[in-house]
């Protein structure tokens, strides 16, 4: 491929990208290869309209060393007060053959795990944490290191 090609196919990937026109928020951070079970990624959310609607979402980025069907997560969301309201989600991470849901086109695979949808905001700064929770059955103790997850992000966007 000749320079002027990659010129072009570099703006184009990057017009592309940037048209995310509904993103408010999206960031990633990483886990190494394991995300320990007392692991908590933390995102500071930018000042979020109150006028507005947004869904969120937490992503997921892993491998196929990912050995559950399913993950759980505990996701807590500080809001302006101090204010904290807690969740528990569980999220099916692959199917019914053990192949890792998502998207992508190698052997990492990206899920974006609906956390709310249709939210408003108060005025003020809200930040979110985010840890696993996973635990094999019959067994208390939860997943020391929880293999293929490599990136924890959280996203927001304007709704539609």
């Amino acid at each position: 491929m000749s320079l002027k090609h990659s010129v072009w196919f570099l703006v184009v990937a990057i017009l592309l990208v940037s048209c995310d026109k509904n993103r408010v928020f999206d960031e990633y951070k990483s886990v190494d290869n394991a995300w320990h079970k007392d692991s908590v990624v933390s995102f500071d959310l930018p000042e979020l309209d109150p006028a507005k609607t947004y869904n969120m979402y937490v992503n997921l980025r892993g491998n196929n060393d990912y050995p559950y069907n399913n993950i759980f997560l505990i996701v807590s969301l500080d809001e302006p007060g101090r204010v904290t309201k807690v969740d528990t989600l569980e999220y099916a991470m692959t199917d019914a053959d053990g192949n890792l849901l998502g998207n992508g086109f190698s052997d990492i695979k990206e899920s974006a795990l609906v956390y709310k949808k249709r939210e408003k905001f108060k005025k003020g700064q809200y930040k979110i944490h985010i840890r696993q929770a996973v635990r094999e059955t019959g067994k208390v103790a939860g997943v020391k290191e929880l293999n293929g997850v490599t990136e924890v992000g959280f996203r927001v966007e304007t709704a539609k």
